[in-house]
């Protein structure tokens, strides 16, 4: 049963609710994580919003046409450690996991992380450059991203496309000025306040969940404070030499992406 909107639970794909920001700083992460496989029910909506939102406002609940009978829980904007220390993560994934939801498994599911426009610098130059640092990093190391990312190539196909390697920062800065992609593409810069990286597929795991926002953290240190021509000399492995978090590394072991480290992993849900 498709339930929409009533009493402000389920709302519309196109709703936008005035931002809620938490945690100081410039750089917010707003994630939309899709779950499929166990209806648009007030009911269920209900029961995921009251694991998140006990202390405040933190998530709210849209309809995607793209899923087959499932919902979006959209967070408001949180620094890294807001996501990390305050917001009740652990418990919307249990909940939503409790209700027979599927995201990874589901295979019609993404995690999309919204970064704040003003995270990449002060002025509309300084933004264009870093965030042509960041697509040019996706890219380059496309087949690691993806490999990180859990998708297949026909679902990034399909969900986040790529925009094509260029041999330099400035020439990924250039392309991005004269194409048109839409909002299907591996990073998306059609949002006007926000860049939204698509490429992650959904997960109810707690540690994948957590270790994906933790390494898009990394991806905005490098397109932020490393210079082009930096970006251009780094390699994959002293991309991971700048890694600490072992939530993260532990991650990526289990994708086998950590310096040849490859360990056991229990399946995403």
């Amino acid at each position: 049963m498709d339930i929409r909107n009533r009493d402000g639970v389920i709302h519309r794909y196109d709703y936008k609710p005035e931002a809620i920001f938490y945690g100081n700083g410039l750089r917010h992460f707003g994630v939309e994580l899709e779950i499929d496989g166990a209806g648009q029910s007030r009911e269920h909506a209900q029961q995921i919003l009251a694991a998140a939102n006990r202390e405040a406002e933190h998530l709210y609940v849209k309809t995607d046409g793209s899923l087959d009978d499932g919902l979006e829980l959209v967070s408001h904007p949180m620094t890294l450690d807001y996501h990390l220390s305050t917001m009740p993560w652990a418990n919307v994934l249990e909940k939503s996991r409790a209700l027979d939801y599927t995201s990874h498994k589901a295979g019609t599911c993404g995690l999309h992380v919204h970064i704040s426009r003003k995270a990449f610098g002060i002025t509309e130059e300084e933004q264009e450059a870093a965030i042509a640092r960041l697509v040019y990093f996706v890219e380059h190391f496309w087949s690691e991203v993806l490999r990180f990312s859990r998708r297949t190539q026909s679902q990034a196909d399909r969900w986040a496309a790529r925009y094509g390697v260029k041999l330099t920062p400035q020439d990924t800065k250039k392309h991005l000025k004269d194409t048109h992609m839409g909002r299907y593409m591996a990073i998306n810069l059609t949002n006007y306040h926000t860049v939204e990286v698509r490429i992650f597929r959904g997960t109810l795991k707690l540690n994948t969940f957590l270790s994906t926002l933790q390494f898009v953290n990394h991806l905005c240190d490098i397109a932020v404070y490393l210079s082009d021509k930096e970006l251009e000399n780094m390699s994959w492995h002293e991309f991971l030499n700048s890694i600490r978090e072992p939530k993260l590394i532990q991650y990526l072991k289990e994708r086998n992406l950590y310096k040849n480290e490859p360990v056991n992993t229990e399946e995403d849900d």
